[in-house]
């Protein structure tokens, strides 16, 4: 069997990941990386590198106080790496170096991205890699407003930079740490700036590369965007819209300062959707409000953006296979109908997070005794690649931290990724005889 044969797309996406992860975790094990300047137990950085390359933002320590500005400068390019995707990043270095890209790279990048056709993707690559910079930019820019007259000029832009590239990484990895460990921006929670910046950056950088391009391309003409691109704007839209209203009628009502109200029910609903920054302390939350922060974690982004979880367009086509099954129609939105395939990939897609999701949290509940809640919170944080948490990671044994990086890069890289990585094609068509089972 030929080296191109042999590895497939899908396998160089999740070996790249891999690779990147190893080295992240290796280069987190010098002494020049920790404050302690000691060497760091390898799972501890495997974790952290875990969780920085599949923009997660679960930790074992505590970013600011923990690494030094070298080790949170590794931790930096390990986010940049894994939002945008190992394979973008190649092909961008191979633009800049003059290299010619051939037909396994471009197939690669588009599974990496999730384009519908091949045609075109180079072009794609440049318009990611001018709008990541520019966002970023100018989320650096916003963030600095703040965080300059508080830490001072040096450290003040730093601090800028590495909250802006988390939060349009969806990652959530925060240096606040030096203010309280843990604490997030739960001290800032009140501030307008931090606020909206970091909420459009998560937003922006969940929509996915080609809703960007839809946008661009034909502005306020909602009619003339793709189906995609209506599909994931109409099921963010209301992803952020209905849990900030329960929020801010459920949760928080004892928060007497509207404005306060409204930027804590928006953040929760904006940060569920993987990007792990936390205002509040989840632990003060109701279990339904938990339980519906498990939720928007498990749904999490759209394909082809820095977001992980099952993706928007897998759980609207979920609730139209529902509402078909009432119609008994076909799965249609916005009077285009889907076809079977995808049908068939958006519920195993489905079935795998949720088994998982559950599988590990029962696992982990029973190893270290610790409610089921808390532990389905952290699984599907874990899963969704999100990063909230209710505190009980960094306290969990080595098996559970296992677990959670499994579940991390499972999260990151896709369910169907890895089963195209994994499947071999039979050699003979099979097509067996049809019989029907009763269901439901």
């Amino acid at each position: 069997m030929s080296f191109k044969k042999r590895f497939t797309s899908a396998r160089i996406i999740i070996l790249g990941f891999a690779g990147v992860i190893l080295l992240g975790a290796l280069l987190l094990m010098l002494p020049i990386s920790s404050q302690k300047h000691v060497v760091t137990p390898f799972l501890d950085c495997l974790f952290t590198s875990t969780s920085a390359v599949c923009v997660t933002g679960l930790i074992v320590h505590d970013t600011a106080t923990y690494w030094t500005s070298f080790g949170q400068f590794i931790i930096l390019l390990l986010i940049q790496i894994g939002g945008m995707g190992v394979v973008t990043i190649a092909c961008a270095l191979a633009i800049l170096s003059g290299r010619k890209i051939g037909i396994l790279q471009r197939a690669t990048m588009q599974d990496s991205i999730g384009a519908f056709q091949m045609g075109g993707i180079m072009r794609m690559v440049k318009f990611i890699i001018k709008g990541v910079v520019l966002l970023e930019g100018l989320g650096a820019v916003s963030l600095s407003f703040v965080f300059v007259p508080k830490f001072g000029w040096g450290q003040g832009i730093w601090y800028a930079i590495f909250h802006s590239i988390s939060a349009f990484c969806n990652a959530g990895f925060d240096l606040m740490g030096v203010i309280k460990p843990y604490s997030s921006i739960m001290t800032m929670r009140s501030n307008p700036i931090i606020n909206w910046t970091i909420m459009l950056l998560i937003i922006i950088g969940g929509l996915g590369f080609f809703v960007w391009n839809n946008i661009l391309v034909h502005k306020w003409h909602f009619r003339k965007y793709s189906l995609h691109a209506k599909v994931v704007l109409l099921t963010t839209f209301l992803l952020l819209v209905l849990p900030t209203v329960y929020f801010f009628f459920g949760e928080f009502q004892n928060v007497h300062d509207l404005s306060t109200r409204f930027f804590l029910s928006a953040f929760q609903s904006v940060t569920a959707r993987t990007a792990g920054f936390n205002s509040v302390d989840f632990n003060t939350m109701t279990q339904t409000g938990a339980m519906v922060m498990t939720l928007l974690m498990l749904i999490g982004g759209s394909p082809g953006s820095t977001a992980g979880g099952m993706k928007t367009t897998t759980f609207a086509v979920m609730l139209a296979n529902v509402t078909a099954i009432f119609h008994r129609d076909n799965v249609h939105m916005f009077h285009r109908r889907i076809d079977n395939d995808t049908v068939r990939s958006a519920a195993t897609i489905f079935t795998m997070y949720i088994t998982l999701c559950v599988g590990v949290a029962m696992i982990i509940s029973r190893i270290e005794g610790i409610p089921m809640m808390a532990c389905l919170f952290e699984a599907a944080s874990a899963i969704g690649t999100v990063g909230c948490t209710m505190g009980i990671t960094p306290h969990l044994c080595a098996v559970s931290h296992i677990l959670l990086i499994l579940l991390m890069y499972f999260g990151r890289v896709g369910g169907l990724t890895l089963a195209y990585a994994v499947a071999s094609k039979s050699r003979f068509v099979k097509s067996m005889p049809e019989e029907r089972i009763s269901v439901g």
